[in-house]
């Protein structure tokens, strides 16, 4: 696989963001500042980043991690922050309770679906709650970032980067099929759901069992996937949707949103076409 075709790990610098800003540092702008082909959400990291630091109404784009972040963080620091959601964000259905800073971490998980996201921002935020059992994907990514933070903090160093790991494991699932025509994947967690559901390593009943959060994403997509597999112009505007469909149809479909993969995959299509 060439390099630099996998992106950077935006979950993990989602929360290295959000971990220098309760902490007035500033190393993720300036690693962000340097780094080409960012994707739109990590682009909306920078751009919230700078404008947390200076008191702005905050955009946090179509990134539902960004605001649920910053907007646990304001409501834990009493802090009246106002923020300018795009494209689906908007019409999604979030919970807007500043309450919800007082709740456990298993109830944060019973939110907005079963989403793990505000349970990783009250860990984030300082919750000193032990993990919970059985432990969400996402949030177990939260405690390690978080760990991995706190770590470099005391070695006065900064943080490290990593690559996607959930986009690796699909790129090379996804390259074994095309030289074989054996797809090996394991779908781990909700991201997989997508790329899974395209090769039929699991269907529609299962994947809303196992994830209720896929209903609310970019698009519901359990709805999504089922629609995009039976279309020969794939209208969705979900990255992960349009990845799936593309990993398994390539070209023999049209795509009417082909630039949404930069969300998560900036160099998505070059590894397609390569």
């Amino acid at each position: 696989m060439r390099q630099g075709l996998i992106p950077l790990d935006k979950s993990w610098l989602m929360r290295m963001g959000l971990l220098d800003l309760l902490d007035s540092r500033t190393d993720m702008i300036r690693f962000l500042e340097r780094q080409p082909d960012l994707g739109s959400d990590m682009q909306a990291l920078l751009r919230a980043s700078h404008q947390w630091f200076n008191g702005e109404v905050i955009e946090v784009g179509e990134s539902g991690t960004l605001y649920r972040f910053m907007q646990f963080a304001a409501w834990q620091l009493g802090e009246e922050r106002v923020f300018i959601k795009s494209g689906t964000l908007q019409s999604r259905i979030i919970n807007n309770d500043p309450s919800i800073v007082s709740l456990s971490l298993v109830d944060l998980l019973k939110l907005d679906n079963g989403t793990s996201q505000w349970a990783s921002a009250a860990v984030l935020c300082g919750s000193a709650e032990l993990p919970p059992v059985p432990l969400p994907y996402k949030l177990g990514v939260t405690f390690e970032a978080r760990d991995h933070w706190r770590s470099a903090l005391v070695r006065d160093e900064c943080w490290q980067a990593r690559e996607d790991p959930t986009i690796a494991r699909q790129a090379e699932a996804f390259l074994e099929w095309r030289k074989t025509g054996q797809m090996n994947f394991i779908p781990q967690q909700a991201e997989d759901y997508c790329m899974a559901r395209a090769f039929d390593l699991i269907n529609a009943v299962e994947g809303e069992s196992r994830w209720p959060s896929l209903r609310q994403h970019e698009s519901d997509r359990i709805e999504s996937m089922e629609r995009a597999l039976s279309q020969n112009i794939v209208d969705s505007a979900d990255h992960r949707v349009v990845q799936a469909v593309a990993m398994l149809k390539g070209q023999d479909v049209t795509y009417s949103n082909p630039e949404c993969v930069d969300k998560s995959w900036p160099r998505f299509w070059e590894l397609i076409s390569g």
